[in-house]
């Protein structure tokens, strides 16, 4: 019988404080496509980082086969300090992989290998990171969230060239169309512990309805069954007899037992708070032009501003009505966020005119999320720091009551942000986005 690639047996770790995973097994066989799926701070980027061999848990064992190799594509890679991307992604390689097939993956991620990792955009910083790990082909690929801030292209591109993947494939990714193409076995984290099911995602939800369903009718029958114990216990034992000794400690295990099952986590709580309606006009933009000299900059923070190169919009009118539903597409670094950003009014075009309701109030999500100071604790970041309770839709309300509605623990107030997971992260941006009153909502 062949060996797995990859074994982990009895995972433990606290994290925190609180247990994070509790005796997880997993195993990674040749060829294997398996999906890595969960709630958001469940634990599935730090079970993939220990199966990486990069974090230590507190009990259990890895093992990864002789002579098996293994690459990890991390949730936020980081690619600073290289020259340029062909630099990066050469430094990933072993002393007998090809160089030249670097060059091609960088080729066919559209990259020319001379850019400046420091001024990568997030879609171009990600293809790079995907480069790094493809170009050595190993044995085995650990990849997290691998189409995050991908365009629709690099997506499919991506997609095709894993399927045709001969090593084994462990995924995690909020995108579930990827998911469902990729995937053959499905790992479900869960309160701490995998359970795996040898169908693709597609049969996922399903499978853990019914699940839980059985979870519900066990914890009913033992709710049933404690209550009539608790009835016996009530009404006159002796405990001195030793049948009923017995029976007391019988249920005193069967307490412990019900203690231990915590039950699944429910769903967020959104209320989106309504500002007063705009008119029926809500953007209007007319003759919008718009370029910046080094392509770079054409999707990070609009406080770079170089002017008179490469065109992001050129003779560019849109208006936008009160209800409209609208999605920009494009490739990487074509200029997606720097339209979004004149459209409304964060930066100023070179030429033509962008017309706001007099009303309006924007909520919005920014991809690159730089405001979050690391050290700061949850609760501070929706509350500014010197209160407990925070402004929601006019009213004021509990910021641990607040946070409850997003699936954060009341513990996790104090967690400063950067142990959040990427989910949790995202989980928090978008409380704060919609505490306040809005007629427009830009993700």
């Amino acid at each position: 019988m062949v060996a797995p690639l990859l074994q982990l047996s009895d995972i433990a770790l606290t994290f925190g404080g609180a247990p994070l995973l509790g005796g997880v097994e997993l195993v990674v066989s040749e060829g294997e496509r398996l999906c890595l799926v969960g709630r958001n701070g469940s634990g599935k980027s730090t079970l993939l980082k220990i199966a990486a061999g990069l974090t230590e848990p507190d009990r259990g064992e890895r093992i990864l086969r002789s002579g098996a190799t293994l690459r990890y594509l991390p949730q936020e890679p980081d690619i600073s300090g290289f020259p340029t991307t062909r630099a990066y992604v050469e430094a990933g390689l072993g002393p007998a992989d090809d160089v030249f097939a670097a060059n091609r993956i960088l080729e066919r991620l559209g990259l020319a290998g001379e850019e400046n990792p420091a001024k990568l955009s997030g879609g171009e910083a990600r293809r790079a990171a995907i480069a790094r790990v493809l170009a050595p082909s190993p044995d085995i690929l650990l990849l997290d969230e691998p189409t995050n801030h991908l365009d629709l292209l690099t997506i499919e591109w991506l997609e095709d060239e894993l399927k045709n993947w001969r090593g084994a494939l462990v995924l995690i990714s909020h995108d579930r169309r990827f998911l469902t193409n990729l995937s053959r076995s499905t790992l479900w984290l869960d309160r701490g512990n995998v359970r795996r099911i040898d169908s693709g995602f597609a049969s996922f939800e399903g499978w853990r309805d019914e699940v839980l369903a059985e979870e519900e009718r066990e914890d009913h029958k033992l709710d049933r069954k404690l209550a009539a114990e608790a009835d016996w216990l009530r009404y006159g034992v002796t405990a001195r007899r030793k049948r009923n000794v017995r029976r007391l400690e019988a249920l005193l295990q069967l307490r412990q037992v019900r203690r231990e099952r915590s039950g699944p986590t429910g769903a967020v709580a959104i209320t989106l708070a309504e500002a007063a309606r705009t008119g029926s006009l809500v953007i209007e933009a007319k003759g919008l032009c718009k370029s910046f000299t080094d392509k770079s900059f054409a999707d990070k923070s609009f406080a770079d501003k170089s002017f008179g190169g490469r065109p992001i919009v050129r003779d560019f009118s849109l208006r936008v009505a009160r209800g409209d539903r609208i999605g920009i597409v494009g490739p990487n670094g074509s200029g997606k966020t720097t339209l979004l950003n004149m459209l409304t009014g964060g930066l100023a075009p070179d030429a033509g005119s962008v017309k706001l309701a007099a009303n309006l109030q924007i909520a919005r999500l920014d991809q690159f999320r730089a405001e979050l100071d690391p050290d700061t604790r949850l609760a501070d970041a929706l509350t500014g720091g010197g209160s407990d309770t925070i402004n929601v839709g006019g009213g004021s309300r509990h910021v641990i009551s607040y946070l409850q509605d997003f699936l954060f623990a009341p513990e996790q107030a104090r967690t400063p942000l950067r142990a959040l997971s990427g989910g949790e992260r995202g989980r928090l941006m978008l409380a704060r986005a919609l505490a306040r009153p809005a007629n427009l909502l830009v993700l």
